[in-house]
């Protein structure tokens, strides 16, 4: 006998059935919605700074010395309330507004396959990372008595 023959040779074994291995695992993923959403626009200040020239013009014209300075300043602020009080409040506009939150996902992935082969008449389970197919590679070494 030769020294190539007692180290084992390569045989091949018949799969009687091959089974895949689930195995369930989580995922994040990010999950993304659109809503629109009103907003209140600033006021723009138009209102209450021509209220205030105005009424700063109208107490100007009020009294005399000393007091026209005090009817201007009451004129100014005054104007300014009154003036922002009719310019009002813009119109509510709409925005689109994404809000995205993080979920987990459950997945089902195949992490092997149980495989049930025959080889010189006896059958063996072992359980392989990929599908062998129709057959199975098998390394077969001599057992010496």
């Amino acid at each position: 006998m030769s020294l190539g023959s007692l180290a084992g040779a390569q045989e091949i074994g018949k799969v009687i059935s091959s089974t895949q291995v689930i195995q369930q695992v989580s995922v994040p993923r990010q999950v993304c919605s659109q809503e629109q959403v009103a907003v209140q626009p600033n006021k723009s200040g138009a209102g209450a700074a021509m209220g205030a020239i105005a009424g700063g013009a109208i107490g100007n014209q009020i009294g005399g010395g000393s007091g026209k300075a005090a009817a201007t300043i009451l004129g100014i602020f005054g104007g300014a309330i009154l003036g922002d009080k009719i310019e009002g409040a813009p119109a509510p506009q709409t925005q689109t507004v994404q809000t995205c939150t993080t979920q987990n996902m459950i997945e089902n992935r195949v992490i092997g396959y149980n495989v049930t082969y025959e080889f010189n008449g006896k059958q063996y389970n072992v359980q392989m990372p990929h599908d062998p197919g129709s057959t199975v590679k098998l390394n077969v070494t001599p057992v010496m008595n």
